[in-house]
Parts: C-alpha cells; sequence; structure tokens
C-alpha cells in the first residue's frame, strides 16, 4: 500500500514538471535583461503597484559598471591608484613593521657601543622589555589614532523628505488601460464620490514632473517597439529604441532567422502600469515604468508558415525610457520581474 501511494506521488510529481517545462516554453519573445539606464544601470528600480517584486538586474549593457551614463559618451576620470608601498620586511605597516625596526634599533646601538648584536639588549630581560615597550607604545598610538578619526568625522546630514522632491504619487498621473488614457493612483478617491483622505504614504521618486502626455508616450511605446519587432521591421525600432536596444533586437531577429523562424508579435494590450522612478542626467530625462500586458506571443515556421508555439500571454517587466532636453521617448532598457 505504501509503495502505490509512493509511486502515485512520483506521478504526480512528473506531471507538474512537465507542466511547468510546457509554460516555460511558451513564451516565444525575448525574456531578457537588456539595455541601459544611466547612472542607475546597476541600481534596482523601487518597486511599484504593478511590480511589487524586485527587478532582475541587467544582464546585457554597454554601460561599464564605475563609468555609467550614456553609451558613448568620454569615461569620467578615474582617481590614480595610490601607490603601493616599498616592498621589504621593515617597510611592513602594523605591529611587525615596528618590532623589526625596533630590534633593528636596539642591535645596532649595541654594536655601535662593542657589545654585539645583542648586547646592548642586557641579557634575555632585556630583550622581553623592549618587546613589552614596543606594544605597549603601538597600542596606545592606535587607540589616539582611533580617537582621532572619531573627531575628525563629520556629523552625517538628515536625509531629504522625497515628498519634497517631487509630486508624490497621489498627484502624479500613473498609466492607463487604453491608448490616450489615465489611470487613477487609487489613493485618494473612494465609491460612490468623496471618501476621508488616505494616509500619506511614500511615493516614489519623480525627480521631473511626468505628465499624462509622458505615459501616453510610454503605452504607445509599448505597442510600437513589439509590433515593430514582430514584424522584423528595423526601420521602425530604429525611431522607437536606443542604438543598444537596436543591437540587441537586431541579434534575436537574426538569430530567428537563422532557426528559419518568425517571431510574430501582435495584440498588446496595457492592463496596468505606474512610475517606478524618473530622474534626470545633465541634458537627459530618464523613466522606468513598471507595465503589466497581454499579447499574442508565437514562433510560426518562416517557409510554411505553421505555428510552432506560442500563443496568448502575458507579462510584467519594467521599462526604462530616456529623452533628450526637447526630444521624444525612446526605449533604453528592458528588466524582467
Amino acid at each position: 500500500m505504501r509503495n502505490f501511494g509512493f509511486r502515485r506521488l512520483l506521478g504526480l510529481f512528473a506531471v507538474a514538471m512537465m507542466l511547468a517545462f510546457v509554460a516555460g516554453e511558451v513564451a516565444a519573445a525575448p525574456r531578457v535583461n537588456m539595455g541601459s539606464r544611466g547612472t542607475k544601470t546597476f541600481a534596482a528600480p523601487p518597486p511599484t503597484a504593478t511590480a511589487p517584486n524586485a527587478a532582475r538586474p541587467i544582464e546585457r549593457t554597454m554601460t561599464q559598471p564605475g563609468q555609467p551614463g550614456t553609451v558613448g559618451s568620454p569615461a569620467a576620470a578615474r582617481p590614480a591608484p595610490a601607490p603601493a608601498p616599498a616592498g621589504g620586511f621593515f617597510n611592513r605597516p602594523g605591529l611587525l613593521g615596528g618590532l623589526a625596526a625596533g630590534f633593528l634599533g636596539a642591535g645596532l646601538f649595541g654594536m655601535l657601543f662593542g657589545h654585539g648584536m645583542m648586547g646592548g639588549l642586557g641579557g634575555f630581560a632585556s630583550f622581553l622589555g623592549l618587546i613589552l615597550q614596543i606594544g605597549l607604545v603601538v597600542i596606545v598610538g592606535y587607540f589616539l589614532w582611533q580617537w582621532w578619526q572619531r573627531r575628525s568625522q563629520p556629523a552625517f546630514a538628515a536625509a531629504p523628505n522625497l515628498r519634497n522632491m517631487d509630486m508624490g504619487r497621489d498627484q502624479r498621473p500613473a498609466m492607463g488601460l487604453g491608448l490616450g488614457s489615465g489611470l487613477d493612483s487609487g489613493l485618494g478617491s473612494g465609491l460612490g464620490g468623496s471618501a476621508a483622505p488616505a494616509p500619506a504614504q511614500a511615493s516614489n521618486p519623480d525627480e521631473i514632473g511626468t505628465t499624462p502626455a509622458d505615459f501616453d508616450a510610454f503605452e504607445r511605446l509599448l505597442g510600437e517597439v513589439w509590433s515593430a519587432y514582430g514584424a522584423e521591421d528595423l526601420a521602425k525600432l530604429r525611431m522607437c529604441v536606443t542604438p543598444e536596444m537596436l543591437l540587441y533586437f537586431s541579434e534575436e531577429l537574426a538569430a530567428n532567422a537563422s532557426r528559419g523562424e518568425v517571431n510574430r508579435i501582435s495584440d498588446i494590450k496595457l492592463l496596468q502600469g505606474d512610475l517606478s522612478e524618473a530622474w534626470r542626467e545633465h541634458d537627459t530625462d530618464y523613466a522606468t515604468v513598471a507595465m503589466r500586458y497581454s499579447f499574442n506571443d508565437q514562433i510560426i515556421e518562416r517557409a510554411g508558415g505553421r505555428v510552432i508555439k506560442g500563443g496568448p500571454d502575458e507579462a510584467t517587466e519594467l521599462w526604462t525610457f530616456r529623452r533628450a532636453q526637447a526630444g521624444a521617448w525612446i526605449l533604453s532598457a528592458i528588466q524582467q520581474t
């Protein structure tokens, strides 16, 4: 009886693993973390109601650690490394170097007065006394140095209130369900008209003051990018994404072509979206937006048109957009949650 139950459990486990494998194979569109977020490329975007889970780190980027910023911009000058201390036993820092220097000084002093290298120490007791004196000097010096360091450190300034830096979530527009529409943040209104004001909530940083027109542009780009990708229209993609993102999309399309496949993406519809953060770097604005959307994602045989895999799907991703001053928004990065 026990063997039958164990076999049944193994069978259910095998079915569950197979279903999980099939579910993982349904998604056909590229599920990668790529692009650049300026100086925040290697920092996680703040969570939102649409994407409460942490975003995966960007895996493919042209931004180098320690040199964040726009691809192609001159790298920031790095400070020259401090010269390494000169080699040798007596040049080593800390207690070891101090003891060695003390022994050498005492020995040379004895040799100068004709007592030999160890004669100036007055026997083994003097030798131990020298070690004790040097140790006491080093310990006292260490505590004095620590005390001076604590006195020299300035007090930390209080962190600024984010609600004084941006519009606040309850005043900032959110993304809509249809093209050209706005989504209420849901922090202040209730059913049947006015309601008691909700308690204050911490808002995500919005340093540029995003507008309903900005969110309309983000929603429009969601549809245009995937439609152009599904149609393998590189000319259209070039108008919607950064050169870096265009390179990554081109590599994906070339890989599909080498396999004799086409990744058709259609019926893109935004279901929910909100702002994670928005900031300015010199003359460039950035905005990272969490978006949950549905779409039809299929891998089709290029020659015969047969559907290999895929179908209706849903995704939640963080898209980062950038624009130059007085310019249009373009896609700069995509991250999975």
